[in-house]
């Protein structure tokens, strides 16, 4: 069984992700043998084809050798030759198109078609001597052995056998027209690679039954890599409980703040930033020793407290910086914070006397530092 750097057993099936991170690497399946089998293939098509096409191909190649008269040898030399040169370049990409066609079309259906500029790095652990020598006795290099043996006598068996059967008639080709002859050579050339490609299917179908069963124990895992990825993925479960509880006591922190909005009737006061915050305070002597925040909120919250208030006639005060202070430093339901006893003192002296007919100039609230908030809660010391 393979075993990680630290030790631990490599036994669970690779991940997704730890698939497609080989496939980004330029690791897929694939084989030699069935990129083999695929040319035979292909031969074997492009042979079958030439049978419609070889004797007019054959018939404009001779033409190239009859010269005529030999005033104009020296012409014709030039432009047989070119003729025959642009002949040679259609022959090869009729032949080369299909077969790279064909041998993409494998490796597609074996372990798909991907670039990758990793595997043109260069490697210096190519240089590696000893790792070099440990590989040539591996598992893998005994297994290239067996292809290479199965190869040999399978193929060199099934290509002799159809040769030996035709050996009395290859030796009397030599008595045929050229188009008999040909038609022979055919005919046994044709056979011959149907046999190899028959048995190179058989030789790759095994190669990549070996390839696949090595790729993926190549990119098995051991448990606390399957950890590891899913933390990454997925995140930490730590951090995704903490997250879960946020999210939480926000939901609790939004539903309390919609149902305290349901007592801003009762407020003495309403304190707000007029853009982001509005707190509702509650002081009645001799009922609370200290003023209670009834309801808080901020964006769409701050402004139903204020439309709330409005409906009920509650006093609305703007003093963006103590609304900052009750808002950062106070709960629902509590009283202020001890050292804004001043601060909200002076605030409802002022109401006091608004309520009482009186005139009066807004007061200055002086915060202590550690009550200076700005609009994201960061304290100003």
């Amino acid at each position: 069984m393979a075993e990680s750097d630290d030790g631990q057993e490599k036994t669970e099936e690779p991940t997704p992700k730890k698939k497609q991170d080989a496939r980004d690497d330029g690791k897929v399946i694939t084989s030699k043998e069935m990129f083999v089998f695929a040319s035979i293939g292909g031969a074997i098509l492009i042979l079958m084809g030439a049978g419609l096409f070889g004797p007019s191909l054959v018939h404009a190649w001779g033409g190239f050798f009859r010269f005529g008269s030999a005033e104009t040898l020296d012409t014709l030399l030039a432009s047989r030759l070119l003729e025959g040169t642009k002949y040679v370049g259609l022959i090869s990409l009729a032949i080369g198109l299909p077969l790279l066609v064909v041998t993409l079309a494998m490796q597609a259906a074996m372990g798909g078609l991907i670039f990758s500029s990793k595997n043109m790095e260069f490697k210096f652990d190519k240089f590696n001597i000893p790792k070099g020598v440990a590989k040539m006795v591996s598992t893998k290099a005994l297994v290239e052995l067996g292809k290479a043996l199965l190869k040999v006598f399978l193929l060199g068996g099934l290509a002799g056998s159809i040769l030996w059967q035709w050996l009395p008639t290859l030796d009397t080709t030599a008595f045929m027209t050229v188009g008999g002859s040909l038609s022979t050579l055919s005919q046994v050339t044709y056979r011959v690679l149907s046999a190899l490609a028959l048995g190179l299917a058989v030789i790759g179908a095994v190669d990549l039954f070996w390839q696949a069963f090595s790729m993926n124990k190549t990119l098995k895992m051991t448990k606390q890599e399957i950890k590891d990825e899913s933390k990454q993925t997925e995140g930490s479960p730590e951090i995704k409980g903490a997250i879960r509880r946020r999210q939480m006591e926000a939901a609790q922190q939004g539903a309390a703040r919609r149902k305290a909005l349901d007592d801003v009737p009762d407020a003495t006061a309403i304190i707000t930033n007029p853009k982001h915050f509005s707190v509702a305070l509650r002081y009645v002597p001799g009922e609370t020793v200290a003023p209670v925040v009834l309801a808080l909120g901020e964006g769409s919250m701050a402004f139903q407290i204020r439309e709330r208030a409005a409906e009920h006639n509650v006093r609305i005060l703007q003093a963006p910086p103590l609304a900052r202070a009750i808002y950062f430093t106070s709960q629902i339901g509590g009283e202020i914070h001890p050292g804004l006893y001043s601060a909200v003192a002076t605030i409802l002296a002022y109401i006091y006397q608004l309520d009482q007919g009186g005139v009066a100039d807004a007061p200055d609230i002086d915060l202590p530092t550690d009550f200076r908030f700005d609009e994201n809660g960061m304290n100003a010391a």
